[in-house]
């Protein structure tokens, strides 16, 4: 969910789980259980086709506890609603599928956009899944904004906080790096040697810029204080239902600069789920 993207996001990846020997038992009654909780914890309404998914992704959970039923495991999630496990389930039911500089057509627009800003830039990556777009923008901040650029802050949150932590590192498979311009390799990143060869790290300048935060956008209260120049969410909002983006969507607007832009993911449209924003160009919004 680029919050990390919810299961479905990209086409489909698991197609061949189907072939895999059962050994744990899911019934349809578990499987109606795991829909309910992950729509109520990260709001992901989670579809019918996507049991296979969940049984390959759960069975890692059952399989660490020594469990052979789902509706053991579940039962344990219901008895301690506090526990830690409830983190592992939802880590386990997200998919951080992202990429550098991903929707590149967004970044020009950003970049024009902060250099005309006033005061110190601040920038919401909502969904940072593994750290790709956040870094993406903290590159843009330090390519367009000069010396003003030590002041600008980007803000990441994801739900997914496995994916956080591998997010913090900073890094990246060299051949991942590598789609980059030769120009921002070299700025941005430092490659690995030794036993780090085939591997690229983001560069001090650029993850100083970066503030990672656990978050749930269910959540009643957010760690994240605006204002911001731009909200990126990407990706992620076609994945809960209408009720749940209005929702989020009135909560973004007191966090937006009056000239702020938000960032929607290329299938996501806002213009018929609430009137707070109105469509600026290719899924970029302004506050009506």
């Amino acid at each position: 969910m680029t919050q990390s993207q919810a299961p479905g996001a990209e086409p489909n990846q698991w197609s061949g789980l189907g072939h895999l020997e059962r050994d744990l038992i899911l019934t349809d009654e578990d499987f109606a259980q795991i829909r309910q909780l992950i729509y109520q914890r990260a709001g992901i309404v989670l579809a019918e086709h996507k049991r296979e998914m969940v049984y390959s992704r759960l069975a890692k959970r059952l399989r660490h506890h020594g469990l052979t039923r789902f509706s053991d495991y579940l039962a344990r999630l219901s008895r301690q609603p506090e526990a830690r496990e409830w983190e592992a389930f939802t880590n386990a039911l997200t998919t951080n599928l992202t990429a550098f500089f991903r929707e590149m057509h967004h970044f020009p627009l950003l970049a024009e956009h902060i250099r005309k800003a006033s005061g110190p830039v601040k920038v919401w990556s909502a969904a940072a899944s593994t750290g790709e777009e956040p870094y993406s923008l903290a590159m843009t901040l330090l390519e367009n904004l000069g010396a003003r650029a030590s002041e600008a802050r980007v803000v990441a949150t994801d739900i997914d906080t496995e994916a956080l932590t591998r997010a913090r590192a900073g890094v990246y498979p060299v051949e991942q790096v590598r789609k980059l311009e030769d120009e921002r390799v070299r700025r941005f990143f430092q490659k690995g040697k030794g036993t780090h060869e085939g591997l690229a790290r983001i560069r001090p300048e650029v993850s100083s810029l970066v503030e990672f935060l656990p978050m749930n956008l269910l959540a009643p209260q957010w760690p994240v204080k605006g204002p911001f120049d731009a909200i990126f969410c990407r990706n992620v909002m076609i994945y809960f239902d209408k009720e749940t983006q209005a929702r989020i969507l009135q909560r973004f607007a007191p966090l937006l600069k009056p000239d702020g832009l938000l960032f929607a993911g290329h299938s996501e449209n806002f213009s018929y789920i609430s009137k707070v924003f109105r469509l600026r160009g290719q899924t970029v919004y302004t506050l009506a």
